[in-house]
């Protein structure tokens, strides 16, 4: 095959000075055998230096894979990047202000490269406004280097926008399953397909080069055409990987189920009762039936473990943004990736759905939010998480749930007989005063009529045009030492202040098909009921579900 090369020889290609695009979401997708090679050609001979490096999604396991092989100064003198928390290494060059970088959300860089690749001057959309993205607040920029305007703000017939800037690609590290002689790549063992040809196509029309990492080679594919996702005339090279180098994930080297191979059964594995647990099953009664739903990273994983217990998976659709619909979200760092997935679509796609409005619900983490409602998940001093999809999909979803623990760091609780017990607090209060960086702008949503929701283990919060107001609180918990206490600033308190459901805070499932919580399903139990006595009635009631 004239276009197979190996790892080393294309990392031989990559000049200095050079703009990379990389695409994965943390380990799926990632091309790490070529990453490999270019680490080890940059440590024995300091080439290629001062690269540009572009990517969407975070990638890497929080340690050495993925983007943490060009954390090295020299390698790298600028990062355009969604999220930098599973790449500590690069982080921390940021943050002690050794190359210039920027935090762009993940959505607007898969859509940015989209628009490279049509040769427009950029990507225009209100997505980051009155986030640190607004250049009236950061503009992205994460250090003092930084200062080159990545982001303009636009008025356009009397509404505000922004407007984020293209510029030309030089290379391109993709992956796929397989390549046939002409280059065309094909996904069959890959989780998700991403925003690669998005990618693909951009650098191909800035005069670049496209380098595809594979499992395999073959002389010519035996799949329909619409199995290609990259097709040949947009790839210059190809390198076949070590097997090490292309795992599924980063958590399996392959998963069938994944990929479609197989229908894998859901998953039962029953978790035990802690906080996390409680803030999953206080999320999934918010959960309403036939929703489309995005589930964020961290705590929102525990949705969908608790939807499985209540055999609940099925009422609503689950998505997650680099792609998936339906089925059962993997967690951890196979996290992305979907089980029976009912569809899998490319990334930029995905978030056109969301950018515009498709979701009914999302749950999102909550690290540290504030009287306004603001949150922060993306900076914490010197540690750099970055933003994600999270304001994609936090400033286009009208019914927002933000998921955490009341404090942060090891907390110890008690469970016992439906009721709450607070033996020590995390070191770190989560409700502060004041964030500090605006990654959701609570009084922009408020403006815009979105609902928003604070679920803790031990209270629940609604943001309203006054601030947050605590709603419901936990059997067990005390009021001002649990709660007040342990924040920076005190609530405003609803008069009608309700305790939090008890079958939360019980062993073995919560029923909810059959709970006041989902009408539907406490109706289906009065016509079951009905059915012996009088057929005409109970006809008459499924009738009115129906309906």
């Amino acid at each position: 095959m004239s276009k197979q090369i190996s790892a080393e020889h294309a990392a031989q290609l990559i000049p200095d000075n050079a703009t990379l695009a990389t695409g994965g979401f943390i380990g799926i997708g990632f091309a790490e055998g070529i990453a490999k090679a270019i680490e080890q050609r940059f440590i024995t001979s300091h080439h290629p230096q001062k690269l540009a490096l572009v990517y969407a999604a975070g990638q890497g396991d929080a340690q050495h894979r993925g983007l943490n092989h060009f954390a090295h100064e020299g390698l790298v003198r600028k990062v355009i990047g969604g999220h930098w928390g599973l790449a500590p290494g690069l982080g921390k060059l940021a943050t002690d202000n050794r190359i210039e970088a920027y935090n762009l959300p993940q959505g607007v860089i898969c859509h940015l490269f989209r628009d490279i690749a049509a040769g427009k001057p950029g990507t225009l959309t209100k997505v980051g406004l009155h986030t640190f993205v607004d250049p009236r607040q950061d503009g992205g920029k994460i250090n003092s280097r930084s200062r080159a305007d990545q982001v303009e703000l636009i008025n356009l017939h009397g509404e505000e926008y922004l407007f984020y800037k293209a510029f030309p690609i030089n290379i391109a590290l993709l992956r796929g399953t397989t390549a046939d002689a002409d280059g065309n790549i094909s996904m069959e063992r890959e989780a998700l397909p991403l925003e690669s040809l998005a990618i693909a196509q951009a650098t191909h029309n800035s005069g670049g080069k496209v380098i595809v990492q594979v499992e395999r080679i073959t002389h010519q594919h035996h799949l329909t055409p619409d199995r290609i996702k990259i097709p040949g005339i947009l790839v210059d090279h190809v390198v076949v990987a070590d097997p090490a180098d292309h795992p599924q994930t980063f958590a399996e080297p392959f998963n069938p189920a994944y990929c479609g191979d197989v229908v894998a059964p859901i998953s039962l594995e029953f978790e035990p009762l802690s906080a996390r647990k409680i803030i999953g099953r206080r999320a999934l009664m918010a959960l309403r039936k036939q929703s489309v739903v995005n589930l964020g990273i961290g705590m929102p994983e525990m949705v969908a473990t608790v939807a499985a217990e209540e055999k609940m998976l099925n009422d609503f659709t689950l998505t997650v943004e680099p792609g998936g619909i339906g089925g059962q979200p993997a967690s951890g760092l196979s996290f992305g990736a979907v089980s029976n997935a009912s569809a899998v679509i490319d990334q930029p796609a995905q978030f056109d759905f969301y950018d515009g409005g498709g979701l009914d619900q999302a749950f999102l983490g909550l690290a540290e939010s504030c009287p306004e409602g603001h949150v922060n998940v993306s900076r914490f001093g010197n540690k750099l998480a970055g933003a994600g999809g999270f304001i994609n999909i936090t400033q286009n979803t009208h019914d927002l749930y933000f998921l955490g623990t009341f404090t942060s760091g090891p907390q110890q609780i008690e469970i016992n007989d439906g009721e709450i017990k607070i033996i020590e607090n995390g070191p770190v209060k989560k409700f502060r005063r004041q964030v500090q960086q605006i990654t959701f702008n609570g009084e922009y949503a408020i403006q815009q009529g979105h609902t928003v929701t604070f679920i803790t283990e031990r209270a629940v919060f609604m943001l309203t045009a006054e601030g947050l107001k605590l709603t419901e609180i936990a059997p067990g918990i005390d009021l001002q030492k649990d709660i007040i206490e342990q924040m920076e600033f005190t609530p405003l308190i609803d008069e009608n202040l309700i305790q939090m459901d008890t079958r939360l805070f019980n062993q073995g499932p919560m029923n909810l098909q059959y709970s006041g919580s989902h009408p539907a399903g406490h109706m289906r139990k009065v016509w079951s009921q009905l059915v012996t006595n009088r057929d005409d009635e109970a006809e008459d009631l499924e009738n009115c579900i129906a309906s």
